[in-house]
């Protein structure tokens, strides 16, 4: 770990965040994470920091025991945050909040008086994923007051047209954005979420949401990435710091078949920059909403145009509640309702798609590239 204090710059659509962290693993992930959709850029010194929303990502395991003792001994309320229990205390008369997450060792301090948000815990990796994430939430929160909306769906684009994949959860909308992505020469802008609002031109502007691009192994194994990632990780390439140790053990194994825990599929989990270095994998920012497909996967290798009916719904819009990053911190508020209504007029004025895909993920890229006409 670096003892010299390390700060870098997060920008997109005119809003910033600046991170701060006495290590430079953490400033480092804040790189790889955002760097290939929005911009980062180091800042020399403390003086650049100036006056806008600043992260604070410090590897220190008695600030988590004293923030601990505080939590536990306060009135408080639990919650599941990034899929793992949070213990958190608000303080109204201060504007602050302070959290604990005890398997993870994290501890978390938000209020005006530090500026924005403080993650702390023992391991760098920890708190450098506890800090990207109140990274998102903050952008996420200034996005909204732009009147951005963050839509559930998946997307690739072919210059500034872009293709959203909507659907509910397991529908395929990860697999067409990565078919058309791997197989057809698209630009792969967002994994599962997007940010999305009208534009003046009269369309809808979208924006990526920085995540792990979060694959199956059976789609691995379709998209030719197995044999890529065994090798990364026989070559000591550290993998995902969140992804289950048994992908980690399949892959290294060559494992092409799905990983279930019960009915849940456990899914590889790659950065964005392990996705465009190892697999080459194409990144775009976004760009302006040019059609709409409602995929459905089935066994079998054959690709058709639907005849069912279609709609994006208010649950298609994920609010300061949503299951998996609820707004614990008060960084994300609430968005305008109108911008999300114009949004939904405006998609559907688009070409909409309800279509079924196969497993050969070629097939499917030639199939869409064909249907959608990009």
């Amino acid at each position: 770990m670096t003892t010299t204090t390390q700060a870098v710059r997060v920008e997109v659509a005119g809003v910033t965040v600046t991170v701060v962290s006495d290590d430079d693993f953490v400033t480092g992930w804040c790189r790889r994470y955002f760097a290939p959709w929005w911009n980062v850029n180091a800042l020399e010194s403390q003086e650049d920091i100036g006056s806008g929303p600043v992260i604070i990502g410090t590897v220190d395991a008695g600030e988590y025991d004293f923030v601990a003792r505080r939590v536990k001994r306060a009135p408080h309320t639990s919650a599941s945050y990034a899929g793992e229990k949070m213990l958190f205390t608000r303080d109204p008369s201060r504007r602050t909040v302070e959290a604990i997450q005890p398997h993870a060792g994290l501890a978390y301090t938000t209020g005006p008086f530090k500026g924005e948000a403080d993650a702390t815990g023992s391991r760098k990796e920890d708190v450098a994923m506890a800090t990207a994430r109140l990274v998102r939430d903050s952008v996420r929160g200034q996005l909204l007051r732009h009147n951005w909306w963050l839509l559930h769906a998946s997307a690739a684009a072919h210059g500034d047209r872009v293709i959203l994949a909507l659907g509910k959860k397991g529908a395929g909308k990860t697999s067409a954005a990565l078919a058309l992505a791997a197989w057809y020469g698209l630009d792969f802008v967002a994994d599962d979420r997007v940010f999305v609002r009208p534009s003046s031109s009269g369309g809808v502007e979208v924006l990526s949401w920085p995540s792990a691009v979060a694959v199956g192994l059976g789609l691995m194994d379709a998209l030719g990435w197995t044999d890529i990632a065994q090798q990364r990780l026989a070559d000591g390439q550290a993998p995902h710091p969140a992804q289950d140790p048994r992908v980690t053990q399949a892959l290294l194994a060559g494992r092409r078949t799905a990983l279930w825990d019960g009915s849940r599929e456990v899914k590889a989990h790659f950065t964005p920059d392990q996705a465009k270095n190892w697999f080459r994998l194409p990144l775009a920012a976004g760009g302006q909403a040019a059609a709409v497909v409602f995929p459905r996967i089935a066994r079998g290798d054959a690709q058709a145009v639907e005849d069912r009916d279609c709609a994006v719904e208010d649950g298609d819009f994920l609010t300061d509640q949503e299951d998996r990053y609820p707004d614990v911190f008060g960084l994300v508020g609430v968005g305008f309702k109108q911008p999300r209504l114009e949004v939904v007029r405006r998609l559907e004025r688009l070409p909409w798609h309800p279509v079924l895909l196969g497993h050969d993920v070629s097939a499917n890229a030639a199939f869409l590239s064909r249907t959608t006409g990009i």
